[in-house]
């Protein structure tokens, strides 16, 4: 029924903006289960599926090309690696611990479920790893680098909430076994309270955004998707994993790293709007996907829970050999799994004063997820026989 670009652009943006309207104004209780993410993925998958949007439209095309690199350079901006070291200590070797969790957990569950999945479902594990790793701007930065089919991508979102929804339970309520948890890492008695006073050192960037701040952000997401576009063209390929696509979201990244040093960093604005543009590419990613692909689900769900927890042990032993407390444990698990959007959930329920301390872990993870997003890519690549 809709057959142009702009048309398809406004049913998209729609989408996006409502369902983010039903979660402020009502605060239902279903979207602590099914998040707007999931809504915004499912019903461009219907819409398609049912011949009210088209599966092909240049519009895809279009925000592949320019809207991706644009939100990881702008999402990558707020990272303050030098808050991190001062203000988190140990803690974020305990996030990295489970970083490494994700890496190394994806390869073992897609081994397991190999037979199950279809040929392209390492760019699931990829996008979903993504995911795990930084947030959802991450699934969708590596899923456009790799190519990733909209039924494997269907699959990584909903593995990505359904999981979301055993994991987070868990370290809320992982708040009980503080005392024991002590006693099992040896962790300092004093180091919450030293935590929360490093978190109130923290200085907040202005959310006051201007007209000129929201030029200076396109400039700078322009201009480093443009340098990045034109130095992948002239990198060699190596299948399956370097493409030109996979080149181009690698560089990105380091151009957005590389910004977070420098006074653009303080820009206002630049999380908003790298949001926004997120959902909308992940909108157009459900719109392009075909309902058929999502009968791999169960055994992508079951490879997806052995994946988490592997990467609850390797939390666990992270807390353990740095010697950390629960709440430094979970945040750290949930700025992994759950990103920017529950880690400072995690956060308010533990210890309200580290919220800040959870941001930071969130941030660090958005820097990662791309580059190890890939390298687990390539590793499910390699065991699946591939």
């Amino acid at each position: 029924m809709i057959q142009s670009s702009a048309g398809v652009l406004l049913v998209l943006t729609g989408i996006v903006g409502f369902f983010f309207f039903l979660e402020k104004q009502f605060r239902w209780k279903l979207f602590q289960y099914l998040p707007p993410l999931i809504w915004i993925y499912s019903i461009p998958v219907v819409l398609s599926n049912t011949g009210i949007t088209p599966f092909q439209s240049p519009l895809y095309g279009g925000l592949k090309a320019y809207a991706l690199p644009v939100f990881i350079v702008l999402m990558l901006l707020e990272v303050d690696f030098g808050a991190v070291v001062r203000v988190i200590g140990r803690g974020i070797l305990v996030m990295l611990m489970g970083t490494m969790g994700v890496v190394v957990g994806a390869p073992v569950a897609y081994f397991l479920f190999r037979n199950q999945l279809g040929p392209d479902g390492w760019k699931g594990f990829g996008a979903l790893a993504g995911s795990w790793i930084g947030g959802t701007g991450n699934m969708a930065a590596v899923a456009g680098g790799l190519e990733t089919p909209p039924a494997e991508m269907g699959l990584a979102v909903l593995a990505d909430n359904l999981v979301y929804i055993v994991w987070l339970p868990l370290l809320l309520a992982s708040r009980a076994w503080s005392g024991r948890f002590q006693r099992f890492t040896r962790a300092d008695a004093d180091r919450v309270e030293r935590l929360e006073a490093a978190a109130g050192t923290l200085q907040k960037k202005s959310k006051e955004v201007e007209m000129h701040h929201l030029v200076f952000l396109a400039f700078l997401g322009l201009g480093a998707a443009a340098l990045a576009g034109w130095i992948a063209s002239h990198l060699p390929e190596i299948e399956p994993i370097l493409t030109a696509s996979t080149w181009k979201v690698l560089l990105v990244t380091t151009f957005g790293i590389a910004l977070s040093f420098t006074p653009a960093r303080h820009i206002p604005g630049s999380h908003a709007v790298a949001m926004a543009i997120i959902y909308l590419f992940v909108a157009s990613m459900g719109a392009r996907a075909e309902l058929a692909g999502l009968s791999r689900a169960p055994a992508f769900l079951a490879a997806a829970y052995v994946w988490i927890a592997i990467h609850g042990l390797f939390c666990l032993a992270g807390a353990r050999i740095f010697r950390v407390d629960i709440h430094t444990a979970a945040i750290a698990s949930a700025a992994n799994v759950g990103g920017a959007a529950s880690a400072p959930v995690v956060a308010a329920y533990h210890r309200e004063a580290l919220i800040p301390i959870a941001v930071l872990m969130a941030l660090v993870g958005y820097a990662l997820g791309n580059y190890l997003a890939l390298l687990t890519a390539q590793l499910c690549y390699w065991v699946g026989g591939s």
